[in-house]
């Protein structure tokens, strides 16, 4: 018996099938290196495949910034305000409201993923997983990206590039901090609430 419905799958396919030729197009392939919008097309595997390992290592990776994400959102969407920095072409106008629509995966992503290892049971190993693809994508974003992009924010937390370490510096401690500061304990706080395997 399937444990992950096609009433899930399905729709969730159909929408990837969208978003990745859309944002293929409308920001150039090496903006499906944000971390959540590979765990977005990892997970379409891993709900495909029932694979634990799969959705347990992408909700290690992303689910922190996504659940801020989502709060960030709906708390400019209620109070109103000027928003700048990662969240603000969600406000802008310059963007149509297609694009915009799809930024929303950053809501939706958290639940299917959470509803998935509920489902799935979470894998206490996948963790360490993450943070290794982490500090493989971290330099490769650097490498293939640019400052205007800040993928990942390997080139600063601001709109412009930070100028206080030297930039491999900067880099390796960002894997540092994603490693130590979202995997870490995303994994502590899934291994709590939720049925393991291995």
């Amino acid at each position: 018996m399937q444990s992950i419905s096609l009433w899930i799958t399905i729709p969730y396919t159909l929408f990837v099938a969208v978003l990745v030729p859309v944002y293929w197009v409308r920001y150039g392939p090496t903006n499906l290196l944000w971390f959540s919008d590979m765990a977005l097309i990892v997970t379409l595997a891993a709900l495909w495949l029932e694979s634990s390992f799969l959705v347990s290592m992408m909700t290690t990776g992303v689910l922190l910034f996504d659940v801020v994400w989502s709060f960030l959102f709906f708390y400019r969407l209620i109070q109103g305000g000027r928003t700048v920095g990662f969240l603000g072409y969600m406000f802008d106008p310059q963007y149509s409201n297609f694009i915009r629509a799809l930024s929303l995966f950053h809501i939706m992503l958290p639940i299917v993923q959470l509803w998935a290892i509920g489902k799935l049971g979470y894998d206490i190993q996948a963790w360490k997983y993450q943070v290794v693809l982490g500090w493989i994508v971290l330099p490769l974003t650097y490498a293939v990206s640019g400052p205007k992009e800040n993928i990942n924010w390997v080139y600063g937390l601001k709109e412009v590039p930070q100028k206080w370490l030297p930039a491999p510096l900067y880099v390796a401690a960002l894997m540092v901090l994603y490693s130590t500061l979202a995997c870490y304990p995303t994994h502590r706080i899934l291994k709590t609430f939720f049925a393991v395997t291995r």
